[in-house]
């Protein structure tokens, strides 16, 4: 990590409604693989937590786009592609703690699922819970169950899917345009859940490279 920090990039509901991921030529995807698997072995073979807290708290420090070079387009079905979805959750959820908190609000009341206590989000759940949740997902990445922080992170975007396309629905009648964007985002969310699934799968057979 440097010592020159630059202020965060802000990553915008826009710039997430259009993320994709996809396969890196094989240099940068070596790349991408090896500095994945550095990052959580560095965290898992320390016990300093500080190093953790670090790690957790590294895009508030250098921004979201230093990871989106490494791991943005690495497949979704890897560990680099898991990282970066973790990673991108939680910046959304720093950036816009109300609106999030609010879609996952009412995505579990909704939701007819275990999905929001599979999360781990206290009920009601506010910008302070969904922030806390936020880091405690990741920081299970570096010190607990690898694949039970993939779940949870699964879960949440399942829950926040659910949230956004209630709303689309109200917002339907009279704001359509709006309504739309939910649509777009629950479809995001969705799609990261069964990434995310997908990859704590892989995990537990020791695939996930």
């Amino acid at each position: 990590m440097t010592d020159e920090f630059h202020k965060p990039t802000q990553y915008s509901g826009d710039k997430f409604d259009t993320f994709e991921g996809g396969e890196d030529p094989a240099v940068i995807m070596r790349i991408a693989h090896d500095s994945a698997h550095a990052l959580v072995d560095r965290a898992r073979d320390t016990d300093d937590p500080a190093v953790v807290e670090r790690l957790v708290a590294y895009t508030d420090q250098h921004g979201v786009d230093a990871l989106a070079e490494l791991w943005a387009r690495s497949s979704p079905k890897s560990l680099p592609g898991a990282l970066w979805r973790i990673y991108l959750i939680r910046v959304l959820i720093r950036q816009d703690p109300d609106a999030t908190s609010y879609l996952f609000q009412r995505g579990s009341e909704v939701l007819a699922t275990i999905d929001a206590a599979v999360a781990g989000a206290p009920m009601p759940t506010g910008p302070e819970e969904i922030t806390a949740l936020a880091d405690q997902i990741l920081r299970g990445l570096f010190t607990g169950d690898f694949a039970v922080a993939l779940d949870r992170a699964a879960a949440f975007s399942r829950v926040m899917s659910a949230g956004a396309t209630s709303i689309a629905d109200d917002a339907d009648v009279t704001t359509p345009q709006r309504g739309s964007e939910l649509t777009t985002r629950a479809l995001r969310f969705t799609e990261m859940g069964e990434d995310l699934t997908a990859a704590a799968r892989l995990h537990r057979a020791g695939s996930l490279e």
